[in-house]
């Protein structure tokens, strides 16, 4: 059976030794939840520190990194490979993220090659999809994503696609305070899973676990868990707050 997965992604915040303290502390407060997985997802610099710390700990937290690149090595100035993030026991990828769509113009082609990378090196690609404001109110929302998920999932076999993790982030409420309505939130997270059994088939459309993500908080969580296709949250702000991300992880209790 298939556990709600929540993945904090921290972006550009805390530095290595912030980070560290920020993971010691949640643990204590989610040792006991065997019924949620909980992913982290820090700065690269932090990467290695908090995949100590997890360790040493004997937390059962997973790994998550929030970009990589498609190429093993090679002149790539800046750029993370592959095997650089799974020799630190990376399991996490988000892949195609808003922000590096829109502000990195990162193109559907290359969130492709991405997750096919990711998956070549064991691990879970956390493919992200979601419409802006403008786009949502010309009432071409599930055509956006749509293009986003076929683009990302194309040549995948069924089996892969059944492991992978899909996010929708609607642009507008990412960092913003406004959140889809759950039942926003599953109108388009059902429109992604009847799309991913027509490419794939219903067994990889049942095991792919899909995401809500954007403005996510305590006080939202509930309603939006409630929802027969969100399996999920990719948060943001609220997984840096610790009290935040304990009341988030721990919905279920």
């Amino acid at each position: 059976m298939k556990k709600p997965l929540m993945a904090g992604n921290w972006k550009m915040n805390k530095l290595h030794t912030e980070a560290k303290d920020l993971v010691e502390q949640l643990w204590p407060q989610l040792a006991d939840n065997e019924g949620v997985e909980v992913v982290v997802c820090p700065p690269f610099t932090a990467l290695a520190t908090v995949a100590g710390s997890i360790d040493a700990g004997g937390m059962r937290i997973g790994l998550g990194a929030q970009n990589l690149y498609f190429a093993e090595s090679g002149a790539y100035t800046g750029e993370i490979s592959p095997p650089m993030l799974a020799a630190l026991d990376v399991k996490y990828v988000i892949i195609g993220h808003s922000e590096r769509r829109t502000i990195f113009a990162e193109s559907d082609e290359l969130a492709a090659r991405k997750v096919r990378a990711a998956l070549d090196h064991g691990m879970t690609p956390i493919l992200c999809c979601g419409e802006s404001l403008e786009e949502r109110e010309q009432g071409v929302t599930a055509k956006k994503v749509e293009r986003q998920i076929r683009a990302g999932l194309e040549g995948m076999a069924a089996e892969e696609v059944a492991g992978m993790v899909v996010a929708y982030e609607p642009i507008w409420a990412i960092g913003t305070g406004k959140t889809a309505t759950p039942e926003d939130a599953q109108e388009v997270c059902g429109h992604i899973r009847t799309l991913v059994a027509e490419m794939h088939g219903a067994e990889a459309a049942a095991g792919l676990r899909i995401l809500y993500g954007g403005s996510v908080k305590p006080d939202n969580i509930r309603e939006l868990m409630a929802m027969p296709d969100v399996e999920g949250g990719l948060v943001g702000g609220a997984s840096l707050q610790v009290d935040d991300w304990v009341a988030i992880c721990n919905f279920n209790l």
